[in-house]
């Protein structure tokens, strides 16, 4: 299932990624930390290692030992070592995985270290990216990265169709108006993709002005009218303005946009490093909304085991990874995601950078963010919402029968 969340693709390994430094910021004995990555591997093993290299020319006795998964195996890895007493010092947990994991008791409690430390200031981090990872008043993470998606856009398409470019003030009307005028298919041209899943539904809901919860979070609300209508909007462009599964031919989204044959594409940031060299004009824009504006907020964060040996040097690299000039650096050089820092000062290398020319729509995006739903048993639940929307998505049941069939199983779960 396609997700929204950038990937890695290796194996679990074990990387001893240390390096000699000059400085000794430590007067300490020494120190190893094991540190249990997904978005590293295999692109940013290189990059992540200059981190650590310049962590360790402060902190010359501590010694960064990276191990790596794919994501798909990532939290099942996590699970076992965990249950087996043998859980790395430092991991990255994305926000879906977050409250399972806190709620657990598997990770430290950051305050501690936060309020010992008299150099560090919260308002370092974009606070709406601080804040999802604090529980019940106990910081239990440090935001490491945020992604959120946009609308991608074909310029030829639009000029060659005599189609004005998106606007900020674009509703789901204009988007359904401009994709139809775009869709050719006897030239296998698409006026718009958005896949018909959890995460996109979760979105559209919130433009729509629905509520995924009821505010007890006790049961589910997303089957209601608002709920509807969202999971409508998105079956409703299958085969006439989207491809169906059949008419995509084997090929996903990415390869569609990239051939050229796609006019709009709702996709993430990470995508801006594939398409860098395609030969074509695009650009971004805010989504479109309905009742109001709504984007994704995606974020990973960066935590320490509850069994961890060595807090304080635990919180030290968590804090160098996420927040050290270094590290905003080598990411913004990278193409890593985003750091998660409040100082827009430090993105002007991102922001100058071209295509796309609108970059400022990522930032201009966080005024109007909607994070994950999340339950202990996530990934259960995003299981279940998209099941259910695929089947109307295929017309096996009507998009009410489809929601109320997801809510019945998602209340089970709550």
């Amino acid at each position: 299932m396609r997700r929204f969340i950038p990937v890695a693709g290796l194996m679990m390994a074990v990387l001893a990624l240390s390096a000699c430094g000059t400085s000794n910021a430590n007067t300490g004995g020494p120190v190893k930390l094991t540190y249990f990555t997904f978005s590293a591997a295999p692109d940013h093993l290189t990059d992540l290692n200059t981190i650590i290299q310049a962590f360790h020319s402060q902190h010359s006795n501590v010694t960064i030992d990276v191990q790596t998964a794919s994501y798909n195996d990532y939290f099942t890895k996590l699970q076992t070592a965990i249950a087996g007493g043998t859980a790395p010092d430092t991991f990255e947990l994305n926000y879906e995985n977050f409250v399972s994991y806190s709620s657990a008791g598997s990770l430290l409690d950051l305050s501690g270290q936060a309020s010992s430390d008299s150099s560090f200031k919260a308002s370092v981090y974009y606070p709406r990216a601080y804040g999802v990872f604090n529980q019940n008043g106990k910081q239990y993470g440090l935001p490491e990265s945020f992604s959120d998606v946009l609308l991608f856009y074909n310029k030829d398409l639009f000029d060659a169709a005599g189609v004005s470019y998106p606007t900020t003030d674009w509703t789901w009307t204009d988007e359904m108006a401009a994709a139809q005028k775009l869709t050719d298919k006897s030239k296998g041209v698409w006026g718009d993709f958005q896949p018909i899943q959890f995460f996109e539904f979760y979105k559209v809901l919130a433009q729509n002005g629905g509520k995924f919860f009821s505010s007890d979070k006790k049961h589910s609300t997303f089957n209601d009218q608002a709920g509807v209508d969202a999971a409508t909007w998105l079956v409703s462009k299958v085969g006439k303005v989207m491809p169906t599964d059949a008419q995509l031919g084997g090929q996903n989204d990415e390869a569609l946009f990239k051939a050229g044959k796609l006019a709009i594409w709702h996709a993430g940031i990470w995508e801006f490093a594939a398409m860098k060299s395609v030969p074509f004009k695009w650009d971004i824009q805010l989504e479109p909304g309905k009742v109001t504006k709504a984007h994704h907020f995606f974020a990973n964060a960066v935590v320490a085991s509850s069994k961890t040996s060595h807090p304080a040097e635990a919180f030290q690299w968590l804090r160098f990874l996420t927040s050290s000039s270094d590290a905003v650096k080598t990411r913004l050089a990278a193409s890593w995601e985003l750091p998660a820092v409040a100082d827009q000062s430090l993105f002007s290398s991102y922001l100058s950078q071209t295509p796309p020319a609108n970059r400022a729509a990522v930032f201009k995006a966080l005024d109007n963010i909607v994070v994950p739903p999340v339950i202990e048993q996530e990934s259960k639940m995003q299981d279940v919402v998209s099941k259910s929307l695929e089947k109307a998505k295929l017309g096996q049941e009507s998009v009410k029968q489809a929601l109320d069939e997801a809510a019945q199983k998602v209340d089970a779960l709550l």
